[in-house]
């Protein structure tokens, strides 16, 4: 259990939301310590790297949402790009297939060398801190370098997660020297150690020569790719962090910002709620569920026009058979979130992700590697299909929606690959339209449109799960799982919540 902190002279209560309570400890700690919502969202993401390192990386790349005090709006954009600057005649990269086994299908990932993408996260970072930030680098990575070197306790959903990795992330000795240092996979309640991360972020913090784009770090990340990889040196150094103009959907008489293209999920999320506005239903109306579902499910059927903004918005009918249009499967991808706000009108919502980790680890760093070209979903038109330096799309949405009054009303973002539309949508419409608090909109039930049939947490009456079935197959989960993504929410004056399905955790909780 977090405590709530006091409040700073001169400031409201700071609030923040993410997937463990070291990371939110982390982004309070900063705050403290005189930082503001991009200094401790900065934190937040150094400390995930340790206490998530299933899902986020300095290797791995991301997207932050930046509103700042003075209501400058800026997305950053520092996922990853493909690889293959400078080579004449690129290697066939190399995969390893490895089969996951889930709580009810089974599914292949692909890892190894080949599957690298050229990394955005540490770039990032530095990018956010520098840009917006206002305390210095070392105060900004310390509670992150406390955790690498004294260890963090492994929660129980990321347990589970390490366990369904398993066979990545010890594909290799320094893989098995972090997952299972004692012979056995680490376990709940077990200490996870990184010292070789914590020597990276002590020489940051000295001010020291830590980057992708040159020196030791990129040398020891090109001794990873170099035989069967595709990263080279001038993918490193031609590698850009990248300012955005936020998506702007106006919605509900609020403003609603989120991830741009070349990104497909902010878009794909604003097609949706364009849609919801002309649906009245109540919070306790049966047929609600089912109405966003039918929502989802219209807008992976117009996706591709969608996505080329010539589709048309217009609410979806639940009852229209042609939504039973098979889509593209998704998967659980690692994918984290951090939701923060400062108190002094700043807002930070960032999301990050490593794939599943390509099973590799950057020699003497304790940095994991991403996998992301091996993410099927992410490669419509197949694997290694495009030119080198383009950067990758992703279904990440860190989302900030600003008030009538202009005052940022809700910072929200979640992890889980194609369920974050369905999270983000859902627990947008828990509190801007039925108004619940920021605890219940993220522990209400979720529903999700999966291809061709209906995935369902617990929780729905009968009605809605009539109304549901009346839509397709539907697959009821007897608990609520990692599947349904992990949203974290900031609501300011009112509280945060993390979100259980990921060890979520908030401070102050809402």
């Amino acid at each position: 259990m977090i405590a709530d902190p006091p409040s700073p002279p001169g400031r409201e209560r700071p609030l923040v939301a993410a997937g463990h309570p070291a990371v939110v400890a982390a982004a309070h700690e900063v705050l403290d310590a005189g930082g503001n919502a991009f200094d401790a969202v900065v934190a937040a993401g150094f400390a995930g790297t340790v206490a998530e390192p299933a899902l986020t990386s300095l290797a791995g790349g991301g997207f932050c949402l930046a509103r700042t005090a003075a209501g400058e709006e800026v997305l950053v954009d520092f996922f990853v790009d493909t690889p293959g600057l400078g080579l004449a005649s690129p290697p066939v990269p190399h995969f390893d297939e490895v089969v996951v086994n889930f709580e009810v299908a089974t599914q292949a990932f692909h890892c190894g060398p080949g599957s690298i993408a050229v990394p955005g996260g540490l770039p990032g970072y530095l990018h956010v801190h520098r840009r917006f930030g206002r305390v210095d680098l070392g105060t900004v990575v310390a509670p992150a370098l406390r955790l690498a070197r004294d260890g963090v306790d492994l929660l129980p959903r990321q347990a589970g997660i390490v366990s369904l990795l398993e066979r990545i992330l010890l594909r290799t000795p320094e893989g098995r020297a972090l997952f299972a240092p004692g012979g056995r996979l680490v376990a709940v309640g077990d200490r996870l150690r990184n010292p070789g991360l914590a020597e990276v972020l002590a020489e940051l913090g000295r001010g020291g020569d830590v980057r992708f784009s040159g020196g030791p770090l990129a040398a020891a990340l090109l001794a990873v790719t170099a035989a069967d990889g595709l990263v080279t040196a001038g993918d490193l150094a031609a590698y850009r962090v990248v300012e955005r103009d936020p998506l702007a959907l106006h919605w509900q008489g609020r403003r609603v910002l989120t991830n741009p293209a070349p990104s497909f999920g902010g878009t794909l999320i604003a097609a949706a709620l364009a849609r919801l506005d002309g649906l009245d239903l109540g919070p306790d109306d049966p047929r609600g569920p089912a109405a966003l579902v039918a929502v989802a499910a219209e807008v992976d059927r117009h996706r591709r026009a969608i996505l080329a903004g010539a589709d048309p918005v217009r609410p979806a009918d639940p009852a229209d058979p042609s939504i039973l249009r098979p889509g593209r499967r998704g998967s659980a991808r690692g994918t984290t979130h951090v939701s923060v706000w400062d108190g002094e009108g700043g807002a930070a919502a960032m999301t990050t992700s490593n794939g599943e980790c390509s099973g590799d680890v950057i020699p003497g760093t304790g940095i994991l590697t991403n996998n992301i070209l091996g993410e099927d979903d992410l490669h419509p038109d197949g694997f290694h299909a495009s030119p080198p330096g383009l950067r990758v799309a992703s279904m990440m949405a860190p989302t900030v929606v600003v008030g009538p009054d202009g005052a940022t009303e809700v910072v929200v973002g979640s992890g889980g690959s194609k369920r974050i539309r369905s999270a983000v949508t859902q627990v947008l419409v828990n509190v801007l339209v039925h108004g619940l608090d920021p605890r219940a909109a993220v522990e209400a039930p979720r529903a999700h449109w999966d291809v061709d049939h209906v995935e369902v947490e617990p929780g729905f009456g009968s009605g809605a799960l009539d109304a549901l079935a009346a839509l397709g197959p539907v697959n009821r989960w007897p608990d609520r799982s990692v599947y349904f993504g992990g949203a974290h929410l900031v609501v300011p004056g009112l509280g945060a919540a993390g979100d259980p399905r990921r060890d979520g955790a908030a401070s102050p909780s809402g």
